[in-house]
This record gives C-alpha cells, sequence and structure tokens, in this order.
C-alpha cells in the first residue's frame, strides 16, 4: 500500500537544522518501506544558501522538483518555505532521475534519460510526474510531446520551475542536491498505484462577448483570428494599442476548445497570450491549433478562490487518497494577491481535510491528463488552472 507525508523547514541558515527538521517531522508520520521518493518545492534561496543540496545529499531517497514561489502542505503556508512530498511503499516501485540540459532539444535528451534511469524495467509505468524548466523557446506541450513518445499511453503530471520574480530569472530544477537551470528532472511509479487527476479553470459561464477560431498557427504562434492578423483582431476589440496588450487584457484567460485535434476529448484548456511579435503574431504560453475556438473569460480573485474551494471539496470526497500533490498557475496568485499573496494557499490550506497529506506550490505552467478514458490518458498543458494529482 502506498504511504504519503507531507514535511517542511523554514530553516534557511543552518543546513544540519534544516535537514534534522525534515528527518524529525517525517519520523513523526511515517517508516519508510521498501521503495521511496521525495517531491521537493522551495523558494530559490534555498537553492543559494545551500540547503537543497545539503538535504537533496542526505535524505534516504531521491527527490526532484522545482523551486516556487510560495507553497503549502498540512498546516502550513508559506513564501520562505521548502516542503517535500514522501512517497513510500512495498507495491510502489519509484525512478528518479534528469535529463541533460534541454537548451537545443527536448525530445532526444528525454529518450536518453528515461533509457538510462528505466531501460531495465519490463513495463511502462502508471504515472510519470516530469519537472520541465521555464525555457521560453519551448511551449509547456512540447515536454508532454516528449515524454508521450517514449511513454504512449501514460499519464503525465507536472509543473514547470518559476521564482518570485516577474521574469522567473532565478527558477531552477531539482535532482538530488544539484539545481539546474534547463535540465528536467523526473518520478516514474510502477506497480500498485491509482492516479487520478483533477483541474479547477475559471467559471466558464463568465465569458465575454468575444469569440474566435484560430484560423492560422504553428504550435504557441497564432497568425490569424478569424482570417485577420491576430494583432489587428486583439486592436478591433480594445486589448492590444501600440503593438502591445492593453492593462485591462494581461489577465485575461482563453478558454481554448481544441476540437481538430486528434484526441479531442471535448474539454477545454485555458490559454494565457504573452505577447506579440512585430508581424502581429500573438504568442500563447502553450500550443494553439489551428482550428480551434475560443472564448474569453472574465476572471478575478473570488472566481479563482471559489474554484479552489470547489476542488479541495471534490478531493475531500474521494475514496482511497493516499496523498495529494497540487498545483495552481502562477496568474492564480497575481489575482488573488489583494492584501495576502498567500490567499489561496491558505484557503487549500484550511479547505483540504487534515487527514489527507498534501504539498501545494505555484507553477510556470501545469501539466495534467484532462481525462483518462478506457485507461488512455490526454495529456495537456495549462494556464490558469490549478491541476490536482490524487494517489
Amino acid at each position: 500500500m502506498l504511504q504519503c507525508a507531507s514535511v517542511y523547514t523554514y530553516e534557511l541558515d543552518d543546513p544540519g537544522i534544516a535537514l534534522a527538521e525534515i528527518n524529525a517531522r517525517l519520523a513523526e508520520k511515517m517508516p519508510l518501506l521498501a521503495h521511496s521518493v521525495g517531491i521537493i518545492m522551495c523558494h530559490t534561496e534555498f537553492v543559494t544558501s545551500g540547503i537543497v543540496r545539503h538535504i537533496g545529499e542526505r535524505l534516504p531517497f531521491a527527490v526532484a522538483g522545482v523551486t516556487t514561489s510560495s507553497q503549502a502542505v498540512n498546516g502550513e503556508a508559506g513564501e520562505m518555505l521548502l516542503t517535500v512530498f514522501v512517497m513510500t511503499s512495498d507495491d510502489v516501485q519509484f525512478i528518479a532521475g534528469v535529463t541533460d540540459a534541454l537548451d537545443d532539444a527536448v525530445d532526444a535528451p528525454v529518450k536518453e534519460a528515461y533509457a538510462k534511469a528505466a531501460g531495465r524495467m519490463s513495463e511502462l509505468p502508471k504515472l510519470a510526474v516530469i519537472f520541465p524548466p521555464l525555457i521560453l523557446k519551448y511551449a509547456g506541450d512540447t515536454y508532454i510531446s516528449a515524454w508521450e513518445q517514449v511513454l504512449p499511453g501514460v499519464p503525465v503530471f507536472g509543473t514547470l520551475a518559476i521564482d518570485d520574480t516577474l521574469t522567473f530569472e532565478g527558477s531552477e530544477t531539482i535532482f538530488g542536491g544539484e539545481s539546474y537551470k534547463t535540465a528536467m528532472p523526473f518520478v516514474l511509479c510502477y506497480g500498485n498505484i491509482n492516479p487520478r487527476f483533477i483541474i479547477g479553470t475559471l467559471p466558464e459561464d463568465k465569458a465575454m462577448p468575444y469569440k474566435g477560431e484560430i484560423t492560422m498557427s504553428n504550435g504557441p504562434f497564432v497568425q490569424e483570428i478569424n482570417h485577420i492578423n491576430a494583432y489587428k483582431y486583439f486592436e478591433s476589440i480594445g486589448f492590444a494599442s501600440n503593438g502591445i496588450l492593453t492593462e485591462n487584457f494581461l489577465f485575461v484567460p482563453f478558454l481554448l476548445d481544441q476540437k481538430k485535434r486528434g484526441d479531442y476529448d471535448g474539454i477545454p484548456v485555458i490559454r494565457l497570450l504573452a505577447a506579440f511579435t512585430p508581424e502581429g503574431t500573438a504568442i500563447f504560453r502553450g500550443d494553439v491549433d489551428e482550428g480551434s475556438t475560443f472564448a474569453l473569460l472574465t476572471s478575478g480573485a473570488d472566481d479563482v478562490l471559489s474554484t479552489t474551494r470547489q476542488k479541495a471539496e471534490q478531493l475531500n470526497a474521494m475514496r482511497d487518497v493516499h496523498g495529494a500533490l497540487l498545483f495552481p498557475c502562477i496568474v492564480r496568485r497575481m489575482m488573488t494577491m489583494r492584501d495576502d499573496p498567500l490567499m489561496e494557499l491558505k484557503t487549500v490550506k484550511d479547505a483540504i481535510c487534515p487527514d489527507i497529506p498534501f504539498m501545494a506550490g505555484y507553477a510556470g505552467g501545469e501539466i495534467c491528463p484532462t481525462s483518462v478514458r478506457d485507461g488512455v490518458p490526454v495529456n495537456r498543458f495549462h494556464n490558469y488552472s490549478l491541476v490536482i494529482l490524487v494517489v
């Protein structure tokens, strides 16, 4: 049987104290069984201070994860925090690894890293949890595609690395005691594990009267909407001026219906429009398929927090839950800051049943299947969303 526990430390100065706190909190919650692994998230200060290296090198199991801006675990929510979500089992096996740098390519390094880490396995894993770096030239879908080539039919879940700056330039991924700018750690789960997924976006009944069809695109680059230049389209509805997005459009979510996809399951995803090229091409934070249609949603703090509470209640109502990982989009934090940048994570902490071990941390893009039908997952990249892995 799978057992899970979430542990944490605020200690930034003394690596020995930080490790002792992690070990003590873990010992209070559960013993380690035959196979164990840790998912780690932390503020970048834990990397620069050497805490991550000290902990990662000395824990009795592999750890993989990312830096983030803020996190929550059972009973705690904070920014200057390091958290580890530990999974242990006698009948679930975990294989963790890390790719080489992905500066020039993604597919080949993923294939090589998988072969090195798990090539001896006679079957595919039941779940892949991945931690891609934030490399602006790659859409999040690029990472999913690379893993689907080596793990066909396997659900893929994960988050892109971020930090607490506007540009995320300090974000790093983590494997063991090492941190990386452009490598991708991963955890593969084999055996008696039953992953399930929850996705919270934004209320679809709050669509604005603006709708469109993507009539020319290539990956995350959209050249035409409704057969006109993408920038001209947004300019015509008052959401772009002087070559950039207007201020009131910076965080408007696109509800994207990717009905032309071969694996279309009828479930839309959310996309973020990031910028325009000088030629008027719109750049999104994820692939936007030609032939897709979209609606623009209104969004505010109340909308975000209502979906957070709803999805926490959905998690609480599930059976056979051993633990959960929650990755909300960093834009949700920006939309709920008001007087408290931890508002959403505090909502998570207070809403999830105390007997469900969990870890939550903000994401630079969320990776989660929209559905699993007849055992086949529809792996998708999301923006603005809260994604939850239930194990």
